[in-house]
């Protein structure tokens, strides 16, 4: 029997644990505290810091206690108490002992509130001097301390929820105000002596400068400044420069904000930036507003498949009516700058709204030199480094890419612990810019002499090729995804580009896949010419749909390549030539491929010699630049013609 009972007694505990962790569907759960009750934990919290605040003296006494009430009764009786202190406010005994010294402090005794046996011993003890010296109680001004620190922290609180709302309601209200950078007078640090290789665009900025600051000058014979001055140019040229150059020389109120800071999620919010915009600048006009980018809010009305966008076509008809509407804005100049005119609306560029369109250009010779020399005022730069050759071998480069070469070449010399600037630090700074950081060089193989074959094949075609432009380098350094590099110069700024140039240029980048199948056959040739087949296919069919420079005759088949976002419907669009047209432009493209084809490979051919000799040195060497490659080739060349006029 008392096994049974133990059991079952075991079994109810079992069960019993288990409806405690599990507890039953229909329980009712806590539920979630709101936000005011939150405060309740605060608030008793605070409550028990100031108890525990107050109560902190009589802690401290606590501690300090060497005597019991007993053992002062004890000691009483026994005459070794000298002299007693009575604190009755904090029922505290101070108790100097006989025998203890002066620097001992007296010993601290908690007492009662009524203490009948220690004032009897007290009344009748001899010797035993006894004194009242109660202490302030400082309860009171702990507590007042304490419901002072509380209401300073609910108010804190209160004030804090108040500016957070306050500051939330300010955000929504402002929401539709412009986000334009305004200075009184803009010091940018920049002035048009700062602005080199674009004269033209400074020019007719400056007379906008002059306007502002003696009009008089323009309206005495009935001149109108333009409203609007939109900078056109491809990235890096210069344009934000010059607006800032504008900024640094005009001395009048100066606006600048991005295209993108218009356009918002909801429609109507960039309308009302635009309306902002302009009210603040006709408070302080004369002024200047600089607008960057503006083909983010500026690209044409109804354009796509699906329709416009509402948001960023409300803001254009705003910046519209604003520019040259129904009321007019006597004393604002708008400067915008884009690389994408294409895009824009017609309303926009329109007289009236952007009288002028200022084409920021890629520097010239001339240009290049002056940015240079700019950009190396505050630089250590040896005696021996040319700007002239610097800037004649960087055709093509912007004022951007022109001080990333100069910064990038002190890079190089920080790193190299040079005191100044050399032209071998210039040098590897181009190669950085225009093909990518350094990479290991390869080992002597099969892989780095294919490799030497196919770059010396671009050079001596391209070399040997009337109408091509000259040799720079020739290198098996790998730099970026390139295995190999040759790079060509043009010796002079070219605009125009003849039929006999094109040419050329398809028989140069053919040089390299020729020479890999003269020397290794076909089965050995690799994909390093994928890059040059993309580039003279492009060549070749731009000179047949274009340009009219194949049997086709003067026809234009092809225009450039149009976006869909630019209105182009897609569905409706229909072939600019028939199928028959499509069959022989591809004939065409590829006969002048196959032409040029065989005028590598007759280059090759008939200096095979030399190109072995060229790739002995190159693969010892590594580098070949341009002026040794080309003395090379001339004796070679005259070597060549000496012997066949020579009789045997």
């Amino acid at each position: 029997m008392k096994e049974n009972s133990w059991q079952e007694t075991r079994q109810e505990q079992n069960n019993e644990r288990v409806r405690t962790k599990n507890p039953p569907s229909d329980r009712k759960l806590p539920k979630k505290r709101s936000s005011p009750q939150y405060l309740k934990p605060l608030v008793t919290g605070l409550m028990i810091c100031q108890t525990i605040l107050m109560g902190l003296p009589a802690l401290a006494t606590g501690e300090k206690n060497a005597l019991s009430y007993s053992q002062l009764l004890e000691k009483l009786e026994k005459g070794q108490v000298s002299k007693v202190e009575l604190d009755p406010a904090n029922q505290i005994a101070r108790v100097t002992l006989v025998g203890q010294g002066e620097n001992e402090s007296p010993q601290e005794v908690q007492l009662f509130e009524r203490n009948p046996e220690l004032d009897a011993l007290l009344t009748t003890a001899k010797n035993v001097e006894v004194e009242n010296r109660p202490t302030a109680d400082r309860s009171a001004a702990i507590g007042l301390v304490t419901n002072l620190l509380v209401l300073f922290l609910l108010l804190g609180v209160v004030i804090a929820i108040l500016r957070r709302s306050a500051s939330a309601s300010g955000q929504a209200m402002n929401f539709g105000k412009s986000r334009a950078r305004f200075q009184m007078e803009a010091k940018t640090g920049i002035n048009f002596q700062d602005v080199a290789g674009i004269e033209e665009a400074k020019e007719e900025l400056q007379e906008v400068v002059t306007f502002l600051k003696q009009p008089e000058k323009f309206t005495a014979v009935g001149a109108k400044i333009p409203k609007g001055v939109l900078l056109i140019g491809p990235p890096g040229t210069g344009k934000t420069l010059l607006a800032k150059a504008i900024a640094g020389e005009a001395g009048v109120p100066f606006f600048s904000i991005s295209g993108s800071e218009f356009v918002e999620m909801f429609v109507g919010v960039g309308a009302s930036r635009v309306r902002d915009l302009f009210k603040k600048a006709k408070e302080n006009a004369p002024c200047l507003i600089f607008i960057d980018e503006i083909d983010a809010v500026g690209r044409q009305r109804g354009a796509g498949i699906g329709g416009g966008n509402d948001e960023r076509e409300q803001t254009l008809n705003q910046l519209l009516t604003e520019m040259d509407g129904f009321e007019g804005n006597t004393g604002i100049i708008v400067i915008a700058a884009t690389n994408r005119p294409d895009v824009l609306d017609s309303a926009l560029l329109r007289p009236g709204r952007f009288d002028r369109q200022t084409t920021v250009d890629y520097p010239d010779l001339k240009g290049r030199l002056e940015i240079l020399e700019v950009h190396a005022r505050n630089k250590k730069i040896d005696s021996d480094v040319s700007l002239e050759a610097i800037a004649r071998r960087t055709p093509g480069f912007t004022g951007a890419d022109l001080a990333n070469v100069l910064n990038e070449a002190a890079i190089f010399t920080a790193r190299r612990r040079k005191e100044a600037m050399t032209m071998q630090e210039v040098n590897d700074a181009i190669d950085r810019v225009v093909a990518g950081m350094e990479g290991t060089p390869l080992v002597d193989s099969k892989a780095k002499r294919l490799i030497a074959y196919h770059e010396i094949g671009h050079a001596i075609v391209g070399t040997l090729c009337p109408g091509h432009d000259p040799v720079e380098k020739v290198t098996l350094i790998p730099r970026g995804q390139a295995k190999g590099l040759t790079w060509f110069t043009p010796d002079e700024e070219q605009g125009l580009i003849s039929r006999s140039q094109l040419l050329a240029r398809i028989t140069g980048l053919l040089g390299g896949r020729v020479a890999e199948e003269i020397i290794f056959g076909e089965s050995e040739v690799t994909t390093g010419a994928g890059n040059d087949l993309e580039k003279i296919t492009y060549l070749a069919r731009r000179m047949v749909t274009r340009f009219g420079m194949s049997e086709l005759g003067l026809v234009a088949l092809e225009g450039e390549n149009e976006a869909v976002f630019l209105g182009n419907d897609l569905v409706n669009k229909r072939a600019e030539y028939s199928e028959a047209i499509s069959s022989r432009i591809d004939a065409q493209v590829r006969e002048i491929i196959s032409h040029c084809r065989e005028h590598a490979r007759s280059i090759i051919q008939e200096n095979r010699a030399l190109v072995d000799k060229l790739v002995d040195l190159l693969i010892e060497q590594e580098t070949i630049e341009g002026d040794q490659f080309r003395q090379l080739v001339a004796e070679y060349r005259k070597l060549t013609q000496e012997q066949l006029v020579t009789p045997a």
